[in-house]
């Protein structure tokens, strides 16, 4: 039979009245993570950011860096936490600002959704205004786009992204690393938000365990402890770019501690870094046990217990740890840059892990 009403958007699986609920609910959080630069309020067509302030600046350069959660939010979707996931996002987008020295401004998000279900929408979002609470800057806009026929009802993607500020001879990077600078490793969080198509298929596929199992060296569940949200470091790194001489930063995510570090060691240049400085989280030792994953495939794949470097000059070494220790950064000395040989890589991984 010929259906002769008229089709809507509803029909299609859009529900507008849903979004501009979710709009509602997730203007509490995103009014929490207000700098005085920014102006007006969520629902217009654009975030606004008041830039008068780069007038302090002699040569300000904007930083901008965009990314995603991965994997990660499948795991989320199928705890039905979603306040966490935002963190996570906060994270990956910040921290990679900070690398140059730049302080972030402002985020935007992007959230896609099969279905939109206010409460869970705001959620996310609520996640996303804790990050970019924790990570000292805005949340200044975003989007909520609902995808039926491309995602399930109960599936979502996360993406964002941020600019910073920081003044032009402050750059942080290559060129100012110098042979003898000492490589400072700050603890992670856990896994963060990387890696996480290898843990899925080792503990799911592989070893057939479930979110909900009991995991002794956790302490917690297996679902708990994989959804354990990205340590976000912007705050920690600005601060310790203000207290002492730091010469680089890396942010180590997908890819590993060295390929990460990599990036930021010039050509002339060598990084040496001793696994025996550091015990991995258990959760490093479980994934590579219940996939019997060999060290190098862990290595470079998930962070090994580090999430942030810093890259110092001998002098500001015990400032470094200091300043970090006084923030709560668990941080330690993990190797030191030397000149590199003919046949070196940009950095290499020494000894073994400490127990």
């Amino acid at each position: 039979m010929t259906n002769t009403e008229g089709a809507s958007y509803a029909d299609a699986g859009v529900d507008i009245e849903a979004g501009d609920r979710a709009v509602t609910l997730m203007k509490e959080w995103v009014a929490r993570t207000q700098r005085p630069e920014s102006v007006g309020s969520l629902g217009g067509f654009a975030g606004l950011f008041d830039a008068t302030r780069l007038k302090e600046y002699a040569r300000p350069l904007l930083a901008s860096a965009t990314d995603g959660v991965g994997t990660k939010v499948a795991l989320a979707q199928r705890m039905d936490v979603h306040d966490t996931i935002g963190h996570d996002l906060v994270a990956m987008v910040v921290d990679d600002l900070v690398v140059c020295g730049a302080e972030p401004l402002f985020m935007t998000d992007y959230i896609c959704v099969g279905k939109v279900v206010p409460e869970r929408v705001a959620q996310i979002v609520k996640g996303i205004a804790e990050g970019c609470v924790l990570a000292g800057c805005s949340l200044v806009g975003g989007e909520t786009a609902e995808h039926p026929g491309l995602l399930a009802p109960d599936e979502y993607d996360v993406a964002g992204a941020g600019t910073g500020v920081v003044e032009a001879d402050a750059v942080l990077g290559p060129d100012r690393i110098r042979s003898g600078d000492a490589v400072v490793a700050m603890a992670s969080s856990g896994l963060h938000s990387n890696g996480y198509s290898l843990v899925r298929h080792v503990v799911f596929d592989r070893a057939g365990w479930t979110l909900e199992r009991e995991v002794p060296e956790f302490g917690r569940t297996l679902g708990e402890e994989l959804l354990e949200p990205t340590k976000i470091y912007s705050l920690d790194c600005l601060e310790l770019s203000r207290t002492s001489e730091v010469h680089a930063f890396s942010h180590v995510t997908g890819g590993g501690l060295a390929s990460n570090l990599a990036r930021v060691v010039p050509g002339e240049l060598h990084a040496r870094v001793d696994r025996a400085t550091w015990a991995p989280g258990a959760v490093f030792d479980v994934v590579g046990g219940a996939g019997k994953v060999a060290r190098a495939e862990l290595e470079k794949t998930l962070n090994m217990g580090v999430g942030m470097i810093a890259v110092v000059p001998q002098g500001s070494v015990d400032a470094t740890l200091a300043t970090l220790g006084g923030r709560g950064v668990d941080a330690w000395v993990a190797g030191e840059i030397s000149e590199r040989g003919d046949r070196e890589e940009a950095v290499t991984l020494t000894g073994d892990y400490a127990r």
